[in-house]
């Protein structure tokens, strides 16, 4: 059977009818494309992390983060690159295979483009892919943070062109698409989807589809929301969305957008393991991993983890770009630390390996991966840690230098 073609001429027509199918219709013809794109039990894991918290200038009716709302978040500054490092190397170890970052910003300025660098560096040096979602982004910043590890950049649409004016003012619908066209000029892959059940009819929600199908590419990443009411924000009280409609928002979005992942995303802690699995089988495989997003809850990861067992999911292997993790390196009984990260040019078994993998162009990147006699963790090189090397093993970020 010849796998579903890749469209840019969506109809609004087309959109809408294909939410008005039947219901067992819609999930039959989504699971069947999904099937003959992707792995139908493997779920890409990511996890998403707030690096600066609130303080937002933006009036989005449904963010908890803007200044302007009274919703109990805090304002706080960017977080370390420790700070957040540490936070990368939990998500990698609890079994996430993307780092999504996330500030409250408008956008960000110069400064902090070069802040924002050494963090994606930092946290691409763990083996791990990188996401960002930071605003509106100006000349030149897409480029500085492809060149310092980024994979994804995260702008959502949000909902349909025509009913956009009535969640956000203080940016325009066309902003968004400038930030998305420079994030693709920069090689970029991009991370682009919307938020359901903001009070739109069933028309946006194919409004939304339409305009995501029909960008210059589709989006590789495609996270489909459904609205977290948070108190004191204008979007507290809005009515609840019919479970089976989010359902058959992710089927359209998976025969409008054949090949890219699309993710069940925010409100997951609100949906029963039935409906998740309705999801799942309609053509969702990815979600975020970790009791919560940015301000919001989320599934903690056992329960996430019963439920991939209850369906027989397991968690989609990511090959990450600048090398490659050799799974069947991992050794946890030998002291490795998730196993060995390193580069094309060199793969050598891990004795004492300890900390989170870095890779490092030509040689084995072992980060933090340096036994405590000071010999690298991964073999055949001297360690580049000097005094820096204790009970517990180096540092992160300490690399290995060639024999």
């Amino acid at each position: 059977m010849a796998e579903a073609a890749i469209r840019h001429d969506w109809t609004r027509e087309e959109a809408l009818a294909l939410l008005a199918l039947p219901f067992n219709d819609l999930l039959h013809r989504a699971h069947d494309v999904h099937r003959r794109h992707h792995d139908p039990n493997a779920v890409q894991v990511s996890t998403l992390l707030s690096i600066k918290t609130g303080g937002c200038p933006e009036d989005c009716a449904y963010c908890p983060q803007a200044a302007r709302y009274h919703t109990g978040v805090e304002a706080q500054k960017l977080l370390t690159v420790e700070a957040v490092v540490e936070r990368a190397a939990a998500a990698k170890a609890a079994g996430a295979s993307r780092f999504c970052m996330g500030a409250a910003w408008r956008g960000p300025k110069d400064r902090d483009i070069g802040k924002v660098a050494e963090i994606v560096a930092a946290v691409k040096a763990l083996g791990l892919e990188t996401c960002a979602t930071l605003g509106l982004l100006g000349d030149g910043h897409a480029d500085k943070l492809k060149a310092a590890g980024l994979d994804y950049y995260n702008h959502n649409l949000d909902t349909a062109p025509e009913y956009y004016g009535e969640i956000i003012h203080t940016r325009e619908y066309q902003d968004r698409l400038d930030t998305l066209e420079q994030v693709r000029r920069a090689g970029l892959k991009t991370c682009c989807g919307g938020i359901v059940g903001m009070g739109e009819t069933r028309e946006q929600r194919a409004g939304l589809l339409q305009a995501l199908a029909n960008l210059p590419e589709h989006p590789q990443s495609v996270p489909i929301n459904q609205l977290v009411p948070v108190p004191g924000t204008p979007l507290e009280d809005a009515p609840k969305l019919d479970p089976f409609e989010f359902v058959r928002t992710i089927a359209a979005a998976r025969l409008m957008m054949p090949a890219s992942i699309v993710r069940l995303s925010a409100g997951r802690s609100e949906m029963s393991d039935e409906m998740q699995a309705l999801a799942f089988f309609a053509g969702a495989n990815s979600i975020f991993y970790g009791e919560k997003l940015l301000t919001t809850g989320n599934p903690d990861v056992e329960q996430d983890r019963a439920l991939f067992a209850r369906l027989g999911l397991h968690p989609m292997e990511v090959a990450v770009e600048s090398g490659t993790v050799h799974a069947d390196l991992f050794a946890a009984d030998t002291g490795c630390g998730g196993g060995c990260g390193c580069s094309s040019e060199a793969a050598v078994p891990p004795r004492t390996l300890r900390g989170a993998p870095v890779v490092i162009d030509g040689g084995c990147g072992c980060g933090g991966g340096c036994s405590t006699e000071g010999s690298c963790g991964c073999g055949g090189g001297s360690c580049g840690c000097g005094s820096a090397v204790e009970e517990t093993g180096c540092g992160s970020g300490c690399g290995c230098v060639a024999a």
